[in-house]
């Protein structure tokens, strides 16, 4: 019940917005009673944070079950980075930056949200810690991480307006060019030993 209730939560922000998510929508959506959505969620604060909370965990299962992949492959940099990419497609991102965009006139949910996004966003940071545990201890790879992540971020934000596919292609393409650059120069002095 509780996965139905989160499933529907995302669905509910992607169509609707987080204003018109409401808890009696997404229990209607997830065909439970109200009263079995507030048992699990008191809170519509509550209920879309746990929603993204769950997203994350998904995030994190996709990423690792690449793992293996991607530590054989021969560009384990540039293919990371195109997975962070993926990751960041669809409507688990629309969903989350519905939330962003809503924690800022919202103080509960802003509450919520700073405790569920350092969650999110850590499970990324482990991945790329698994994938390049030789230059995980550079002190400027968290940074390289966060940057990537930023990148990503403000490219499918902007590209909201256009719904342009292959400008959207062209600017990542160009984008993830200059962060392996990036990740290559902070990996350089661990390979030269």
């Amino acid at each position: 019940m509780r996965t139905r209730l989160l499933d529907a939560t995302v669905d509910c922000l992607v169509e609707y917005g987080y204003s018109g998510t409401t808890t009696t929508r997404v229990a209607d959506r997830a065909g439970v009673t109200r009263g079995a959505q507030v048992h699990h969620f008191p809170t519509k604060a509550d209920l879309v944070t746990s929603a993204i909370r769950h997203l994350a965990a998904k995030r994190t299962q996709v990423a690792m079950a690449e793992l293996d992949r991607l530590r054989a492959s021969s560009d384990p940099v540039g293919d990371a980075l195109q997975l962070l990419w993926e990751m960041h497609q669809g409507p688990v991102f629309s969903a989350t930056v519905e939330l962003w965009v809503a924690s800022r006139t919202d103080p509960e949910l802003r509450r919520q949200m700073a405790l569920v996004e350092p969650i999110a966003t850590s499970s990324l940071i482990e991945f790329g810690k698994a994938l390049l545990p030789d230059h995980a201890g550079h002190p400027e790879f968290l940074h390289a991480v966060y940057t990537a992540m930023d990148v990503v971020r403000g490219i499918l934000i902007a590209s909201w307006a256009t719904r342009d596919q292959v400008e959207l292609e062209a600017r990542w393409d160009r984008a993830r060019g200059h962060l392996r650059v990036l990740f290559t120069a902070l990996m350089a002095p661990a390979t030269s030993h």
